[in-house]
């Protein structure tokens, strides 16, 4: 998924457990499953901070 899906992933995760209709094993499931995409999220963003200070480094 790109980095915009996983946001919107993240926000309808939230949006799900904020409505308080899940049971407990739901809520725990959607909210490892948002563990994981939050994850996935800051794996990404280390991934365009590292190709930015790469350009950065051959500009020099």
């Amino acid at each position: 998924m790109t980095f915009e899906e996983n946001i919107k992933a993240l926000s309808d995760i939230t949006k799900k457990l904020e409505e308080n209709n899940l049971n407990l094993e739901e809520s725990v499931e959607l909210y490892q499953k948002g563990l994981s995409i939050s994850a996935e999220c800051e794996k990404q963003l280390c991934n365009a901070k590292l190709k930015i200070q790469e350009h950065k480094e051959r500009e020099k």
